[in-house]
């Protein structure tokens, strides 16, 4: 049976990754919705090779763009354009499977509008957790949509839980500790970001390198796989392990421990979610432990140094909006840091004088939820604007 796959987030690397599957198995896949925010050029490139039965830019402005190049390519893409469209052909007809890739808050509709339609979501947008994870789990649950998270990490897990009927007692997730791993504070104050966005091990959007630099994914994603495992923050802890070749560690009652290794590629965690159960091939390599040098090093992260990833922990532990301001007080610092209006340490800095800001309130629907976001970015921008004049 062919399955038809909407890729969100298509002319980002791991769009890239998705659709570098999809093309391995033309008999049992096909991309037909590829979408993407800014970049129409990429994306009508994408179609080009891809040739989808519907192509879709976030930006309402560059519709004509697409439709007319989509024209004067002579493909029979139909061109579509917005937030609300994206969301639409994610829960319609026109796909199956959806690659949930879009980063930032602004990917919450679509990935909740797949899951309410009861689709197989392969989960690569943190905030879609981070801002709402109990929605998002009661949503999917309630339609029978299966999640994949596409994470390394979320994913090593997902295949250690096997069928799930076995509950995990403790969870570790591994950090490659980014390209400052071992810097003391004085340094990591006089980072650029090209420093920042580039990664020593894998090839990311300027956002998601900043966030692996800070440590900051590593605290979204724990407050992730809280939500996908349901397990409590406390039983689940992070590592740093240099090589990246161990994604994951899960701890069961009767003392085992199981780990899922690989090589950092994308790809793998990308072939589980469009193969489940079935494993497909990714064109990665297998894991040759020799190769890589024959050793496997752990140690524990750098709070001190590194203080986004206790800033995470701290607000799962709070509960209620928290999470929705850590995770909006840090897009909005990342930004300013990327765009050189604040330093790298000032990230941290704003996240916590944010969370100050905005005491835990209950949040049991979306609404509160998106209310505590928009506060958290404007005192957080409040912020940036007085650091900037200062």
């Amino acid at each position: 049976m062919m399955r038809k796959v909407a890729v969100l987030g298509a002319t980002g690397s791991i769009g890239a990754s998705a659709l570098d599957v999809i093309a391995r198995h033309p008999d049992s896949v096909r991309a037909s919705v590829l979408a993407a925010g800014t970049r129409v050029d990429a994306l009508l490139a994408l179609c080009r090779t891809h040739r989808p039965e519907h192509a879709v830019i976030a930006d309402p402005r560059l519709y004509a763009c697409l439709r007319d190049g989509l024209r004067d390519a002579g493909l029979a893409t139909e061109a579509h354009a917005g937030d609300a469209a994206i969301a639409a052909l994610a829960a319609g007809a026109a796909c199956d499977i959806v690659v949930a890739a879009i980063v930032g808050a602004v990917g919450l509709s679509s990935t909740l509008a797949a899951a309410r339609a009861g689709k197989r979501l392969l989960l690569a947008n943190k905030e879609s957790l981070v801002l709402a994870g109990e929605l998002l789990m009661r949503t999917a649950e309630a339609a029978g949509a299966t999640i994949v998270p596409i994470d390394s990490e979320h994913n090593a897990v997902f295949q250690c839980l096997g069928d799930g009927t076995s509950t995990p007692t403790r969870i570790t997730l591994t950090a490659s500790g980014g390209p400052f791993r071992g810097w003391t504070r004085d340094a990591l104050a006089k980072v650029t970001p090209a420093q920042a966005v580039a990664h020593p091990k894998w090839s990311m959007g300027p956002k998601i390198s900043v966030d692996s630099a800070t440590l900051m994914n590593k605290g979204l994603e724990v407050i992730e796989a809280h939500h996908l495992f349901r397990i409590p923050g406390a039983a689940i802890r992070v590592l740093v392990h240099p090589q990246s070749l161990v994604h994951a560690m899960v701890d069961f009652a009767d003392g085992s421990t199981l780990a899922q290794l690989g090589l950092p590629d994308m790809r793998t965690a990308l072939a589980v979610g469009l193969g489940w159960p079935q494993r497909i091939s990714s064109g990665v390599s297998a894991l040759d432990l020799l190769s890589q040098g024959g050793r496997l090093d752990f140690e524990q992260p750098d709070l001190d140094a590194f203080p986004c990833l206790r800033l995470a922990t701290t607000a799962l532990a709070a509960g209620g909006t928290a999470p929705a301001v850590l995770n909006a007080a840090n897009e909005e610092a990342v930004s300013a840091f990327l765009q050189g209006d604040i330093g790298f340490l000032d990230i941290p800095d704003t996240i916590s004088a944010v969370l100050d800001a905005l005491p835990p309130a209950r949040a049991n629907t979306l609404d509160p939820l998106l209310d505590a976001d928009r506060a958290a970015r404007s005192i957080a921008r409040s912020r940036i604007h007085a650091r900037r004049r200062a």
